[in-house]
């Protein structure tokens, strides 16, 4: 949204506090920019990475503890940040913790970011809150991205929720929404109950297996006349976000 331009403004909320470690340090230019050239000049060996993620919160300042967030991810198994997740071992394509450690890319976007960042704001805080406060806002639209309602107990430091709770609320939104949930159940029966549309898109698990997430919205016209074909605006994601191994620059 705010690379092409297509809202005025865009604000980030995260509940997580490494995760927004990550995000106030980007929006920093200089801390952003020491970030952009951490990650490449990090040395990624099995000792460096252990010695990093030993390191107690307390000891580290809000920019280091935005890498040490940024390692966990790539290096852990699927990317997990709940507490208790291993290393990874084999990896993909057998290249171990490197697997998912491309530092040129993640440098190019970090400042690609930077470059757009008086377009975005960032909170770290409860996105219920937020929604609370802007659900009478014609001209607003919101993204909303929950924890899994089972899976999420063992992918995220932050997972317990409301989510009866949430589906209210946003009933009550005034301007437009789009959710992203597990296609779960209890998920469809409360999209049902307030009368929201529902569709699947395609994704991939951490064990590559394919699987459908549930998107939610008022309106899913623009979905379901894509068929079975990916909608743009998903294969434009995809190519912004999924991990790539283009080095090249």
């Amino acid at each position: 949204m705010a690379f092409e331009q297509l809202a005025e403004s865009v604000s980030l909320i995260e509940k997580d506090e490494d995760v927004s470690a990550v995000w106030q340090t980007i929006f920093n230019t200089r801390q952003g920019q020491w970030l952009a050239d951490r990650i490449v000049e990090f040395e990624l060996t099995p000792e460096n990475v252990r010695e990093i993620l030993a390191t107690p919160r307390s000891k580290l300042s809000a920019r280091e503890r935005a890498f040490k967030t940024i390692l966990r991810n790539r290096v852990q198994r699927g990317g997990i940040l709940a507490q208790g997740a291993g290393l990874m071992k084999v990896g993909e394509n057998g290249r171990g913790l490197a697997s998912r450690w491309y530092p040129a890319t993640f440098r190019k976007r970090i400042l690609a970011i930077l470059q757009v960042k008086n377009r975005i704001s960032f909170a770290q805080g409860d996105g219920m809150e937020a929604i609370r406060r802007n659900a009478g806002r014609r001209n607003a639209a919101f993204f909303i991205d929950p924890p899994y309602t089972v899976a999420g107990r063992r992918l995220y430091a932050c997972s317990t929720m409301d989510h009866a709770e949430l589906f209210s609320l946003v009933s009550r939104v005034q301007g437009d929404f789009l959710m992203t949930y597990d296609n779960a159940g209890e998920i469809r029966e409360l999209a049902k109950r307030h009368g929201f549309e529902t569709g699947l898109v395609p994704m991939k698990n951490t064990h590559h297996a394919k699987m459908t997430e549930l998107l939610i919205g008022r309106n899913l016209s623009w979905l379901h006349e894509a068929g079975t074909a990916e909608p743009a605006f998903f294969q434009a994601s995809l190519e912004i976000f999924a991990d790539s191994p283009d080095d090249r620059g």
